[in-house]
């Protein structure tokens, strides 16, 4: 079971880490191994990605692919649950070494951080309330509204196709607010909306449209030398795990089938 930590106690941890005895000797990958673990960013209710079972562990499919890397580098891995919109901050400032939350390669991204290898594929979908006549394809948002995670590239989506997008923290929130008639739609991964199809058997809302264009899912790390070891010592353990069928077999564990091929 993994220990759920705040933002806040990340932050303040790292605050009087600071003050002490902290290591800044070598490259990240260097620290990271000195220190013996691997400080892992995720969100943590976006199920199968990261989620807690009904005993309270946190699993799904980001968590056991952050946890192979750190197998795999020889450190262990700590693991920090925070809201999207915090992540990448997080990891800018050093709360975590890594985020790890199927994140999008994007070229904005790409001029910000250095992403590893990609480790799944995805596509977005649109979501709307059972019975809406008037959404059907992506194009139909020019003047609607959606509900998006805040900062997310379904955020970025919905405002490219003229919709009057609304922040919120989780997928639940989003459908919450669909069903209700806060908003017209949603835009999420077809992995998380599926999975939320399939555990909760609601009726009240349905995919309408899916992008054509598969979106690849890898590590951001910040861009510089600092990082260059340990991008590489992660591009190498996904290399291991795809050759070993590991990759595959936790797609397959959490997603039904195998996403790791584009």
């Amino acid at each position: 079971m993994f220990k759920k930590t705040t933002i806040a106690a990340a932050a303040i941890a790292l605050l009087f880490a600071g003050c002490g005895q902290k290591n800044t000797t070598g490259n990240h990958l260097e620290r990271i191994k000195s220190a013996g673990k691997i400080v892992v960013g995720l969100e943590g209710d976006w199920q199968p990605f990261s989620f807690h079972d009904e005993n309270d562990n946190l699993v799904g499919f980001d968590v056991e692919v952050a946890q192979n890397i750190a197998e795999i580098i020889g450190v262990k891995a700590e693991i920090i649950e925070g809201p999207w919109d915090g992540l990448l901050a997080g990891e800018d400032t050093g709360v975590y070494d890594i985020v790890v939350n199927g994140v999008d390669v994007t070229p904005d991204r790409e001029e910000k951080y250095d992403f590893s290898d990609p480790y799944a594929y995805d596509r977005a979908v649109l979501v709307t309330a059972a019975g809406n006549e008037e959404i059907k394809t992506f194009e139909d948002l020019n003047g609607k509204t959606t509900a998006n995670s805040t900062g997310s590239t379904y955020m970025e989506i919905g405002e490219q196709y003229g919709a009057t997008v609304k922040g919120v923290d989780t997928l639940a929130e989003t459908i919450t607010m669909v069903k209700n008639g806060q908003a017209d739609a949603t835009i999420n991964a077809a992995t998380s909306v599926q999975d939320y199809l399939m555990t909760t058997g609601d009726t009240g809302i349905v995919v309408v449209a899916q992008m054509d264009e598969a979106t690849p899912y890898a590590i951001p790390l910040v861009k510089g030398e600092d990082n260059a070891d340990l991008r590489e010592a992660i591009n190498d353990a996904l290399k291991q795990m795809r050759e070993s069928g590991k990759l595959a077999e936790l797609s397959k564990k959490y997603f039904g089938e195998d996403l790791t091929q584009e």
